[in-house]
């Protein structure tokens, strides 16, 4: 689905969240073809695309999990009516290709599967990232923080996860579903459990102090369309 031109040709800059790269990167030309516009793109994860924006960096448009969006209303960086549902995913279970796919269908299964690895490796909490806080946060839950402790290897993103997990580093991997997705020798078991699990709605918000609301507005009603949704399914998201 082609954007209407627009009379005019603006630069759009948008902050988004690690979590919508491999979304973003396949409509990113789309976009620029059916609008015109350009497009510029920083990721980041959640704590990081928040202090870029809170240490005064200027964006027309951020996408991040709700909590972080609910920030940025806050904190009055932008408008509670600006924003939209773009995607939503999950946090997946990941091994080495062709290795033992363990059980995690319940929360009972996860906690066995975890006690029973030889190593694990999730997202540094202290980064910032959604997923690492929420694995640090269950394993608590399950009260097996303290054993799993020194077995757990934190990566500091997807790839490394990846390559830990296919190069036997870690035998079992957790992040976000949609980044295990396009990496190579690896194997995505599921979803964790549902009552473990934390499905994060991304929504996109346009800034109080973007140059141009019409092009930002542009870029966030593409992204609403059913191309774009394709597209977000295809990655391993839901359309908003």
């Amino acid at each position: 689905m082609l954007l209407a031109p627009f009379a005019h040709a603006a630069e759009v800059k948008l902050l988004s969240a690690v979590g919508m790269k491999e979304v973003m990167e396949d409509l990113w030309p789309k976009f620029e073809r059916a609008s015109g516009h350009k497009l510029t793109i920083v990721f980041g994860n959640l704590g990081a695309v928040v202090r870029r924006v809170q240490d005064g960096e200027l964006a027309d448009i951020v996408i991040l999990p709700g909590q972080g969006i609910d920030g940025l209303v806050k904190d009055g960086k932008a408008r509670a009516d600006d924003r939209a549902v773009l995607a939503r995913s999950g946090i997946g279970v990941a091994v080495r290709k062709d290795a033992s796919r363990p059980d995690i269908s319940t929360p009972e299964a996860f906690k066995r599967a975890m006690l029973a690895a030889r190593s694990i490796t999730y997202l540094d909490p202290a980064g910032g990232g959604t997923s690492g806080i929420h694995i640090a946060r269950v394993l608590d839950r399950l009260g097996i923080a303290d054993e799993m402790r020194a077995k757990t290897i934190l990566h500091a993103n997807a790839r490394a996860a990846g390559s830990l997990v296919a190069g036997g580093d870690a035998e079992i991997g957790m992040n976000l579903i949609q980044e295990f997705m396009p990496l190579p020798d690896i194997d995505l078991v599921g979803p964790l459990p549902s009552d473990l699990q934390n499905t994060l709605v991304f929504f996109g918000v346009i800034m109080t102090g973007a140059r141009d609301r019409l092009a930002s507005k542009a870029l966030i009603d593409f992204l609403r369309t059913p191309e774009a949704a394709a597209v977000i399914k295809a990655k391993g998201m839901e359309p908003g």
